[in-house]
């Protein structure tokens, strides 16, 4: 099984430790995993601002980049179901994709396709879950709530088979953060509020760790909780799940 590893922008730039957690974790897991240095971006940033043309040509890029792999591995829900749900569209009539049928977020890879058991690490702290929005509605990691409780949670699962870990779910937990890449840009007052709501609800967990697939998500957050003075900390899921490696 040959993985060709997919680090998005904003993790190559921003938060390159959750490229190398993914990368050590799944070599941990003993996979034959190869990040081509050639790759950029989704081209999600130019569609989603309407420049579909422009997202076109760096979409058949990523494709050709990653045709022989078996599997395409990326820590970032948002841009595996970008590439997943938008590229037969974007590429329709134009190149062959065969990228969306085999692009998979990290927390779906290890929970679907290698049915992880155990993990090596700890992480003694109390986390509270943040599901975002593509994670939840485009790659089913967890399912809309129901009375406040999800019915599944494939990063929950997960998470618990990391040592010493209390892992807790904010109250509608389902619920957007505000972020959505262009709207925040196109509606910040908005964006900020719903931000701010949803990290009070991650607060009132109790958790000293917000956590989840989308380091972009958690971003906007870390924003919110340091302008406003909030003691909490931000940590990809993946980083747990490779503690100790």
């Amino acid at each position: 099984m040959k993985i060709g590893l997919f680090i998005p922008c904003y993790v190559d730039a921003i938060y390159p430790e959750v490229g190398v957690a993914t990368y050590k974790l799944l070599k941990h897991l003993g996979l034959d995993v190869t990040y081509p240095l050639n790759q950029t971006c989704c081209g999600q940033p130019m569609a989603n601002a309407g420049f579909e043309s422009m997202a076109e040509t760096i979409a058949t890029k990523l494709d050709d980049t990653f045709a022989e792999f078996d599997y395409v591995v990326a820590p970032s829900a948002s841009c595996a179901a970008f590439v997943k749900i938008n590229y037969p569209h974007l590429l329709k009539g134009k190149h062959e994709c065969t990228t969306s049928k085999k692009i998979m977020d990290v927390i779906e890879f290890l929970h679907d396709v290698l049915k992880v058991k155990a993990l090596p690490g700890k992480f003694p702290y109390t986390v509270s879950i943040h599901n975002s929005c593509h994670g939840v509605r485009e790659l089913g990691l967890s399912s809309p709530s129901e009375r406040n409780i999800p019915k599944y949670s494939k990063i929950k699962n997960l998470l618990s088979l990391v040592d010493g870990i209390t892992i807790k779910e904010p109250e509608r937990p389902d619920e957007c953060c505000g972020f959505g890449g262009m709207f925040s840009v196109e509606e910040p007052e908005v964006s900020v509020q719903m931000g701010t709501d949803k990290l009070e609800r991650h607060i009132a967990t109790g958790a000293q760790y917000i956590t989840g697939p989308d380091s972009s998500c958690m971003m906007h957050m870390q924003g919110i909780a340091k302008r406003l003075g909030k003691k909490i900390e931000f940590i990809h899921a993946v980083q747990i799940l490779s503690a100790g490696l």
